[in-house]
C-alpha cells in the first residue's frame, strides 16, 4: 500500500462554469488536510488552486505552492502558504511539484492542468515513476479526455493497459481510497535530465 505524506494535485487557476468543480477541490482540501496529508499545488490563490488551498489550510493542513517567477503576480501566489517555493521556470515547477508528491490527483483545469496531468502519466508509462495518479471526474467533466485515451488505444497509439497508469474517481473520498490501495511505488523517483 502506498504511503500518502503528501499529494500533488492539478487544477485550474479559473473556478469554472459548474460550482461542482469548487465544491469538490475543497472537499479535496479538507479531506487531505483531516488524513495529515500535505497539500502540493501550483501555489496560485484563485481558481480551484485556491478553493483547494484554503480548504486545507482552513482544516490545518500543510499547503505547499510551487510557482514560477513569472506567474507569481499573474496567479497571485497564495499568501497562506506552510511553503512557498519559487521557480525559475514552468519545467523546474512541474519537477519540484513531482518530487514533493507522493501521488498526484487531478481536478477540473484549462490547458495548463491538462498538460501537466498528461505529463504525469507519461512519465509513469516511461517508467520514470510508479506513484499512483487519480484523475476526479465529478460531474463528468474529463469524459472527453476518456474518449480521447480510448481513440488513442483504438487508434493503435497506445497499449490497452492506460488503465493501469492512472484511475478515474467521482469523489474525493474515492480518490483518497484508490491512492491507499495502490501498490507502494517501487521506482526511484528521480526524473532525466530534460534541459
Amino acid at each position: 500500500m502506498a504511503i500518502l505524506r503528501s499529494v500533488c494535485v492539478y487544477c485550474g487557476a479559473a473556478v469554472g462554469n459548474d460550482p461542482r468543480f469548487a465544491e469538490t477541490a475543497r472537499a479535496l482540501g479538507k479531506l487531505l488536510a483531516r488524513n495529515g496529508i500535505a497539500l502540493v499545488f501550483g501555489g496560485g490563490r484563485v481558481g480551484l488552486m485556491g478553493a483547494v488551498a484554503d480548504a486545507a489550510l482552513d482544516e490545518g493542513g500543510r499547503v505547499i505552492g510551487v510557482i514560477p517567477t513569472r506567474l507569481k503576480t499573474v496567479e497571485l501566489a497564495h499568501p497562506g502558504c506552510s511553503d512557498l517555493v519559487v521557480t525559475s521556470s514552468m519545467h523546474e515547477r512541474k519537477e519540484r511539484m513531482f518530487a514533493l508528491a507522493d501521488a498526484f490527483v487531478a481536478l477540473p483545469g484549462g490547458i495548463g492542468t491538462l498538460e501537466e496531468t498528461i505529463e504525469v502519466i507519461t512519465w509513469r508509462q516511461l517508467r520514470f515513476h510508479d506513484k499512483p495518479i487519480v484523475i476526479i471526474d465529478d460531474g463528468g467533466y474529463w469524459q472527453p479526455l476518456r474518449a480521447l485515451f480510448d481513440a488513442t488505444v483504438a487508434a493503435g497509439f497506445a497499449h490497452g493497459d492506460l488503465d493501469g497508469l492512472f484511475r478515474f474517481a467521482t469523489t474525493p473520498d474515492e480518490a483518497l481510497t484508490v491512492l491507499r490501495e495502490s501498490p507502494a511505488p517501487k521506482r526511484p523517483d528521480v526524473l532525466p535530465q530534460v534541459l
